[in-house]
C-alpha cells in the first residue's frame, strides 16, 4: 500500500468537491433552518465553509478544525477570499484529543455541524496499524458474541456522528454530512433508542463512486435535533436532487423498519419467537472440505485426488448455485451430523475421512472464527436432523433478490448449502411446493421488503425470514387448512424432528 493510500484511509483523506458541498447547503437550507453558527470539525481544505458562507450568508461565526497543518492553511487562504460578513475561523487539531466543550459553548445557537467525516472503519485503521481512532468502549454493551462475530468492530465517523448528536441534545441544532447509508441508520437507530428528541430527519442517497472513487452505498444525512421533538422516521431521496422520498422507513415498536408504509399493510402477519428457517453449514475451510467430482475421483480445493467413504459426502449449494438456478456442483464433507456429534466419531466409521482430516489438520487449525475455540477438533456448525430433510426451500442471504427455490433431493440424498443460504426442511415436494407459493404471495413479499435494508452485507438474514408467521399468512389469504399446511406451520414451533412430529399430532 502506498503511503498516499494509506494516509487517505487512516485520515479520511477524500475532500468533497464543491459542487457536492454546495449541494449539500442548498438542501439543508430548503429545509428551512437558518444556523447561527457553521461548525466543520474535519474541514480539509475548506470546500464546505466556503460552500456555508455563500449558501448562509446570514451566519455570525464559521468555524473549522483539521489535523493536517497543510490542509489547514489551504482552508484559511481559501476563506480569505470569501467576502463573508461573519467571524471564521480554521485551525489545527485533532478531533479525538479536542476538549470540544469550551469551543461548542462559545458558538451562537442553533448549530449547524457539516462535512465529510471518515469513512473507514476500527478494523480498517488497525490493518494499517493506525492510531487515529477514539478509545474503544463497549457503550452498546454489546454481548461477548457480538464482539466475537464483528459487532463490536465499527466505523470511525459513526462514533463522531454520535458524539456530535449529543452535544445539540441541550442546545438544539442540526447535523448534515456525508457518509455510509449503514452508518446513517445505526446513528438514527441509536438516536431514536437513546430518546434524542429527533425533529426531522433525512438521507439523500449520493453517487460515492463519481465523486469519491469509492464502491459504497453513500447519503447526505440530515438530522435535526429539537427540544420536545419524537419524530421516529427518515424520508430516504433518490438523490439530492429529488424532491420526493422513494420512501420512509422508521422505528416500530423498537425494530427498524425499511419501509413504513408496506408494515402498515403487512405488519400484522409478524410473529415473535417462530424458528424453521435455517442457515447452511459454517466450516472455514473450502478448500478441505469442499469436493468437485471429477469422473470416478474427488478432487478437492488444491486439486488432490481425495479418497473417503460415500457416507460422509453430500451435495451442496452455494448462494451462486441458488441465485443462477443450476443444480449442485460440489460435495460436503461433513464431519458432524449434530452440534453435540464429535468429529472423532470417523476415526471408527469413515477411517478414510479421518486420515484425510488429519493430513490437513494444520490447515484446519487455523480457521480464524473464535466459535471453533473450546470445540472438538474438525468442527462444523450449523448442523441437525433439518439439514437432512429430503426436500428445501432455500434463498440466498447475499444476492439483493427475494427470489425463493425449491431444491429437490439430489443423486438420492439431501442436498446441503454453505452458510450464506437459509433454507426451510420440508418432508415432500408437495410441501415445499405449498410453501413456495405462500412465499411468493405479494403479502409475504411486501411483508419482506418492508424489513430489508439491500444495502447492508447480508440483507436476508435467517431472523428475518423466521418473523414471517405461515400460519397468519395462510390465514390472510384464505388458504384451508390441509395436512401439509399443518406441517409448516408447527415446524416454525418446534424442532425438526421426533419432537415436530409427536407435537403436530398433539396439535391435530
Amino acid at each position: 500500500m502506498t503511503t498516499h493510500r494509506k494516509h487517505q484511509i487512516e485520515y479520511g483523506d477524500f475532500q468533497t468537491p464543491s459542487e457536492l458541498a454546495m449541494e449539500v447547503c442548498r438542501v439543508v437550507a430548503s429545509t428551512g433552518f437558518q444556523p447561527a453558527s457553521i461548525l466543520e470539525p474535519t474541514c480539509g481544505v475548506g470546500g464546505f465553509l466556503q460552500a456555508a458562507s455563500q449558501q448562509f450568508p446570514a451566519t455570525e461565526v464559521l468555524k473549522g478544525f483539521d489535523i493536517n497543518a497543510g490542509y489547514v492553511q489551504s482552508a484559511q487562504q481559501v476563506m480569505q477570499k470569501v467576502a463573508f460578513a461573519g467571524t471564521v475561523t480554521v485551525e489545527q487539531g485533532d478531533y479525538f484529543a479536542m476538549d470540544w466543550q469550551p469551543i461548542l459553548a462559545v458558538l451562537p445557537s442553533p448549530l449547524l455541524i457539516i462535512g465529510n467525516p471518515p469513512w473507514v472503519t476500527t478494523a480498517g485503521l488497525g490493518a494499517i496499524g493506525s492510531k487515529n481512532a477514539p478509545q474503544k468502549a463497549n457503550t452498546d454493551a454489546l454481548r461477548g458474541i457480538d464482539a466475537i462475530t464483528g459487532s463490536s468492530n465499527f466505523d470511525i465517523s459513526e462514533w463522531m456522528l454520535r458524539q456530535q448528536i449529543r452535544w445539540l441534545v441541550q442546545r438544539g441544532g442540526m447535523i448534515a454530512v456525508l457518509c455510509k447509508t449503514s452508518v446513517a441508520r445505526k446513528v438514527l437507530m441509536n438516536s431514536w433508542e437513546d430518546s434524542i428528541p429527533v425533529a426531522l430527519a433525512r438521507m439523500y442517497r449520493i453517487d460515492a463512486q463519481r465523486y469519491f472513487g469509492a464502491a459504497v452505498d453513500a447519503c447526505l444525512f440530515i438530522l435535526h435535533v429539537a427540544t420536545s421533538a419524537s419524530c421516529q422516521e427518515c424520508a430516504e431521496y433518490a438523490s439530492v436532487d429529488t424532491l420526493t422520498p422513494a420512501r420512509v422507513f422508521g422505528l416500530r415498536n423498537g425494530r427498524l423498519i425499511a419501509d413504513v408504509r408496506m408494515h402498515n399493510q403487512w405488519g400484522h402477519l409478524a410473529e415473535e419467537g417462530l424458528s424453521g428457517w435455517r442457515s447452511g453449514v459454517k466450516h472455514d475451510c473450502s478448500q478441505v472440505f469442499e469436493l468437485r467430482s471429477d469422473g470416478d475421483a474427488v478432487i478437492n480445493g488444491a486439486n488432490q485426488i481425495v479418497k473417503v467413504e460415500p457416507s460422509v459426502l453430500f451435495p451442496m449449494m452455494k448462494s451462486s448455485d441458488l441465485a443462477g438456478g443450476r443444480s449442485p456442483s460440489r460435495y460436503l464433507l461433513l464431519t458432524q451430523r449434530s452440534i453435540g456429534d464429535a468429529p472423532e466419531r470417523l476415526c471408527r466409521q469413515a477411517p478414510l475421512a479421518w486420515k484425510y482430516l488429519l493430513e490437513n489438520g494444520e490447515l484446519l487449525d487455523q480457521r480464524r472464527s473464535s466459535i471453533y475455540k473450546n470445540r472438538p477438533r474438525f468442527s462444523m456448525f450449523g448442523i441437525g436432523p433439518y439439514s437432512f430433510a429430503p426436500w428445501k426451500v432455500a434463498i440466498s442471504g447475499l444476492y439483493k433478490r427475494l427470489t425463493f427455490s425449491i431444491v429437490p433431493p439430489f443423486n438420492n440424498q439431501p442436498v446441503l448449502f454453505d452458510d450464506t443460504c437459509y433454507f426451510f426442511p420440508c418432508r415432500s415436494q408437495q410441501e415445499g411446493e405449498l410453501l413456495l407459493q405462500l412465499l411468493n404471495s405479494r403479502a409475504a413479499q411486501e411483508f419482506f421488503l418492508s424489513h430489508i435494508f439491500w444495502d447492508t452485507k447480508r440483507p436476508i438474514t435467517a431472523g428475518l425470514l423466521n418473523r414471517l408467521s405461515l400460519h397468519t399468512l395462510a390465514q390472510s389469504l384464505g388458504y384451508r387448512s390441509s395436512e401439509n399446511l399443518s406441517w409448516l406451520i408447527e415446524r416454525q414451533r418446534a424442532e425438526y424432528g421426533t419432537v415436530a412430529q409427536q407435537m403436530v399430532l398433539l396439535w391435530q
